[in-house]
């Protein structure tokens, strides 16, 4: 693509033209999907959804791009923010799951799988119930009371991206790990 052809696209893209927007996903994509794969705390999924919301959010801010020519420097600097931003994300998961999972094994006797498995349905269930009624609740009941769709499946059924499944399930998850926590302290405090 010479550079009078990408400048053409990229202005036809900031109108809104699908098919530029496509010329454009084709052009990059190996661009952004290597930035991305650059940060090891990203998984498979993770580095999908990066390159997704990269160009979802280029092609937004496209109309206030000023020069066509740093269109591809530009698209690989909003995928290293992005990249970054979730990588650090994913490391403070790893690191809060694995306090959590130590202050758990310290504050609480063993209990029988069964009885572990009915105590925590019960807690993600009742959390579920005190959501106020909206795209969050309705996505927690279908993950995780439904059980049968995947993130994907939900995003088709509820018309969304998965990146934004994936993300109220990572907000519910914390919600959840925030009060099984609190509860345990709470237990270790009676």
């Amino acid at each position: 693509m010479t550079e009078e052809q990408l400048a053409a696209s990229i202005q036809r893209a900031a109108r809104g033209d699908q098919s530029a927007c496509r010329e454009l996903y084709q052009r990059f994509h190996a661009s952004v999907r290597r930035v991305a794969l650059g940060y090891s705390a990203l998984g498979t999924a993770e580095v999908e959804d990066l390159v997704q919301e990269t160009f979802a959010r280029a092609f937004r801010e496209l109309p206030r791009l000023q020069h066509p020519r740093a269109f591809g420097s530009w698209l690989v600097t909003i995928a290293r923010h992005q990249a970054q931003a979730l990588s650090r994300g994913a490391q403070f998961r790893a690191r809060a799951t694995e306090d959590l999972t130590h202050q758990v094994d310290v504050v609480a006797p063993p209990m029988p799988p069964s009885l572990e498995l009915e105590r925590r349905v019960a807690v993600v269930r009742a959390l579920i119930e005190g959501l106020p009624d909206g795209p969050e609740k309705e996505t927690a009941r279908l993950f995780y009371l439904e059980g049968e769709l995947s993130a994907r499946e939900i995003a088709d059924r509820l018309g969304l991206g998965k990146s934004a499944v994936t993300m109220r399930l990572e907000r519910f998850r914390a919600r959840v790990k925030r009060e099984l926590l609190a509860r345990l302290l709470a237990a270790e405090v009676e």
